[in-house]
């Protein structure tokens, strides 16, 4: 999510100033400039593939009209799909929420998502698992988000599953259910519900979990405490990795406890890839406790090799650098 940038029409930006009236600034936050990390001056051509691994790809805070910059992801998504299919690799493609701009209305999906990560010509239709935004709700409350997606985005209204990659079990969740006042407390419990049900039976060695806001966060937003709750049953149930969109950068957290408490042993690795196409920004000063790497100023998607009992993962940036290349031990 980015209030502070907004579309107005294909093209055209209303840049919404921090010293706007008191009733803006009440609804809004100030976000810190964006200072553009310098690319990695030994940023490899290309990623080290992992045997028998399955692939997980893709980003949050995508689709806006008048830029390139979704376009440039899908172009990246679209590639790494493709190569997939050839070498037979089985992958999965994942959105973070906030799939459009300025919000979730048909128009914007047909004239702002279609063209980039929506393109037929391209694979990333066939094999997407998105997960809601607040965007997503925004003009409509997701009707036209669950009308593409269909089955693929879960129940209407809900947009919680479960999937399977390669020796992964992945969770798709909707942080707007936890967030959200129009959700009713009843609403909420089903989903934390159907989550230890789906974790309880889980026969994989690995799990990630995909959702929109961030438990933690150095961006402009900060962590989503109310999202504890649910980091609560991922950290109890032996979850290794959490994908999140909402803050517009990158960032990666060392393993941690759901208070935030640097765990070696069952800790979860989260990872911030909020950079699919919307406007970027800028990181807080002093960062985050566990905060491990953080890029801003560029667009890219996330890659994760999924192997049966370790990932490996990597940003890749629309100029064709590799960045944080990293790995970690499922629990």
């Amino acid at each position: 999510m980015n209030d502070i940038d907004m579309k107005t029409r294909p093209g055209r930006r209303v840049a919404m100033s921090c010293v706007s009236v008191a009733a803006v600034l009440a609804a809004m936050t100030c976000f810190p400039p964006v200072e553009v990390t310098p690319p990695p001056a030994d940023a490899p051509a290309e990623l080290l593939a992992m045997t028998g691994a399955a692939v997980l790809v893709g980003a949050g805070d995508i689709a806006v009209c008048g830029t390139s910059y979704d376009e440039s992801t899908a172009r990246i998504v679209d590639s790494i799909a493709r190569e997939d299919s050839v070498a037979k690799v089985e992958d999965a493609i994942f959105t973070a929420g906030d799939n459009v701009y300025p919000n979730g209305a048909k128009v914007n999906f047909d004239r702002c998502w279609s063209p980039s990560w929506g393109d037929s010509s391209r694979r990333i239709m066939r094999e997407l698992r998105p997960t809601v935004g607040n965007h997503d709700l925004e003009n409509g409350f997701g009707e036209a988000y669950y009308a593409l997606f269909d089955k693929n985005a879960g129940a209407k209204g809900k947009g919680y599953y479960a999937y399977d990659v390669g020796a992964w079990k992945v969770i798709a969740l909707n942080s707007e259910i936890v967030t959200n006042p129009a959700f009713s407390v009843e609403a909420r419990r089903d989903q934390e519900e159907w989550l230890k049900k789906e974790l309880d039976g889980n026969t994989k060695k690995c799990t990630a979990a995909i959702f929109h806001r961030p438990r933690f966060s150095s961006g402009g937003h900060s962590g989503e405490l109310r999202m504890t709750g649910i980091w609560n049953i991922l950290y109890d149930k032996n979850v290794d990795l959490v994908l999140n969109g909402h803050e517009h950068h990158y960032e990666r957290f060392e393993p941690q406890t759901p208070a935030g408490l640097r765990d070696t042993v069952r800790g979860i690795v989260e990872i911030i890839i909020g950079t699919g196409g919307a406007g970027l920004t800028g990181i807080r000063v002093p960062v985050e406790p566990n905060s491990a790497r953080r890029i801003q100023g560029h667009h890219g998607v996330l890659k994760v090799t999924l192997g049966a009992e370790e990932w490996q993962h990597a940003f890749l940036d629309t100029q064709g650098r590799i960045w944080d290349r990293s790995a970690g031990k499922c629990h």
